[in-house]
């Protein structure tokens, strides 16, 4: 069993990155689609708490019924808002990480090599062919 975990979208790019580069430090996550099994309450709470982000920082605006739902108001308290994404749980926004380091949300995907136990391997490119990791496994 890991000791980090991804909440992960695999429709993603970025979580797709996100989950290769934690593949790439030699780790196999346990990998959570979230849009199939969402957290519970207390869960996306301890999340957000760890992350150290207000609630706000963790709704998802593109893709999303934010717009349609009026999730730009500031009338919304923290645990309304929770309720929404718990609804509709589209609205978390992703890569969540979590490791023995830190938790963090993992937008841009490099983000994710600070909090990773075990430098990179090897090389890893992203999906649309940036390098992120050259061959010696440095941040290129």
């Amino acid at each position: 069993m890991s000791n980090i975990t991804i909440y992960h979208n695999p429709a993603c790019g970025t979580s797709r990155n996100v989950l290769g580069m934690i593949r790439n430090s030699g780790e196999e996550p346990t990998v959570i689609e979230y849009l199939k099994t969402p957290p519970d309450r207390d869960t996306l709470k301890r999340l957000i708490s760890a992350m150290g982000v207000p609630v706000r920082a963790v709704l998802r605006e593109k893709g999303t019924p934010y717009a349609d739902l009026g999730l730009d108001d500031p009338q919304w308290t923290d645990e309304q808002l929770i309720d929404f994404m718990l609804q509709h749980p589209i609205l978390i926004n992703r890569p969540i990480v979590v490791t023995p380091l830190a938790t963090r949300l993992c937008r841009p995907s490099e983000l994710v090599l600070a909090i990773l136990p075990q430098a990179q391997r090897g090389a890893f490119c992203k999906e649309d062919g940036e390098v992120v990791v050259n061959a010696e496994g440095q941040r290129a």
